[in-house]
């Protein structure tokens, strides 16, 4: 589950990360680059559902649904090396001033932990405690291998520019030697 940002922000995160990534390079001793991603396929994630059947997206999607509600604006923050100790990720934070998106990535945390509640007890499994994981609003802007992070790791300042999300996302990543690909299966309103 994700948020999107509008198209001219996904554009400058990319044009902002191509110049970063270059900069960076030439400060690096070798190594493989970053791979920039997709304008495109920059999303803000929510909530990473993992593999799921296909035949749990309906039940999931209308569990979703009812996860909307105002994010607020959302503004562009400094940029991220992650984890912060072997990067694999260039992502740029996000800051949530009114805390809406933090309340919505708990909305939508606590519709999927239902979900696998209800699965497991219709399999007769007990249910295990819900895991409740810091949320860290970011979008990631280029991946690397653990090892190809370059060693100088300052970067420009990002874009100063906020938006307001428009509709929540339930996508299905497809996996690729050239990284990841975005279909989205269902939206929703979050005005």
């Amino acid at each position: 589950m994700a948020v999107d940002p509008p198209k001219d922000v996904r554009n400058a995160l990319a044009d902002w990360a191509r110049s970063a990534i270059r900069a960076a390079d030439a400060r690096a001793r070798g190594g493989t680059p970053p791979r920039l991603l997709d304008p495109e396929s920059l999303h803000v994630t929510l909530c990473f559902l993992g593999e799921r059947p296909t035949e749990e997206i309906d039940s999931l999607s209308s569990r979703l649904a009812t996860c909307g509600g105002p994010t607020g604006e959302l503004s562009l923050g400094a940029p991220l090396w992650l984890p912060p100790r072997r990067p694999r990720t260039l992502a740029v934070e996000l800051h949530d001033e009114q805390g809406r998106l933090a309340s919505l990535q708990k909305a939508v945390a606590a519709a999927l932990e239902e979900l696998e509640a209800s699965s497991l007890i219709a399999e007769g499994r007990p249910n295990p405690p819900a895991k409740h994981r810091h949320y860290r609003p970011h979008v990631t802007v280029a991946r690397m291998r653990s090892d190809a992070a370059p060693r100088e790791r300052t970067l420009p300042p990002t874009p100063a520019l906020s938006f307001l999300p428009a509709e929540l996302v339930l996508y299905r990543s497809w996996l690729s030697p050239d990284g990841a690909s975005y279909e989205p299966l269902a939206s929703y309103a979050i005005d």
